[in-house]
């Protein structure tokens, strides 16, 4: 049986700072983040159309984007689409939908020119936070794979 896919994978600026709570043993960041795409119009002049997605960072993500995220900085953003449903003040059934971030990656020069202080993270620096720690598959010997006579080539 086949199974789906859920995976996004975003470029764009913080639209805001991380909005951080703090739980028992872990924290949660959220922000909006904006994507821009480029196109021409048929009289030739470009166009800009920019979408808003509510992203969520848990845990060690979470602390990476209290400690170096900041409105307008440019970031890379790997992770899944989520939608969940709350009741809201009024008694109503509300939906959103956002994206859970499973890696991060901070792009783009800094804004003010200065030599990077502590607060700041190197430009182009990966953070990931995989759900499930990555074990490659057991396979048979090296010396058993390379050792295939038949092979044409």
């Amino acid at each position: 049986m086949a199974r789906g896919i859920n995976k996004v994978t975003l470029i764009g600026n913080l639209g805001k700072d991380p909005e951080v709570q703090t739980f028992d043993t872990y924290k949660k960041a959220a922000f909006s983040l904006a994507t821009t795409e480029y196109s021409r119009d048929k009289e030739g002049n470009e166009v800009q159309h920019t979408e808003w997605h509510n992203i969520v960072m848990w845990r060690g993500l979470a602390e990476i984007a209290e400690q170096y995220l900041r409105k307008g900085n440019q970031v890379y953003i790997e992770g899944k689409i989520r939608t969940r449903s709350f009741d809201a003040k009024d008694g109503t059934k509300k939906y959103i939908t956002e994206i859970q971030a499973d890696n991060l990656v901070l792009l783009g020069a800094k804004r003010d020119g200065s030599s990077e202080s502590n607060n700041q993270a190197p430009a182009s620096s990966s953070y990931s936070h995989p759900a499930q720690p990555v074990v490659p598959p057991i396979t048979e010997p090296l010396a058993q794979q390379n050792d295939h006579d038949d092979l044409p080539f």
